[in-house]
């Protein structure tokens, strides 16, 4: 769990996870909430939402390329 860890804070993961997860959750928060942004109707836009919305891409990333970088060590 420990070697888990240790590549999952590795700079290039966390680089790479975070201009993953920004591109995505655009994306994404487009398609699920795109009425409330495009009318800029704030109290329609839910935060948790958002907030998972980009989330997720970052923890699908990083935990396949901790799975790669443990592929190519062995």
């Amino acid at each position: 769990m420990a070697s888990f860890f240790k590549l999952a804070f590795q700079k290039q993961t966390v680089k790479s996870a975070i201009r993953i997860s920004l591109i995505v959750g655009v994306i994404l928060n487009f398609i699920n909430q795109g009425d409330a942004i495009l009318s800029l109707d704030f109290e329609k836009l839910s935060l948790l939402k958002t907030l998972l919305t980009f989330a997720v891409p970052y923890i699908v990333s990083t935990y396949s390329s901790v799975l790669t970088k443990r592929e190519i060590k062995l």
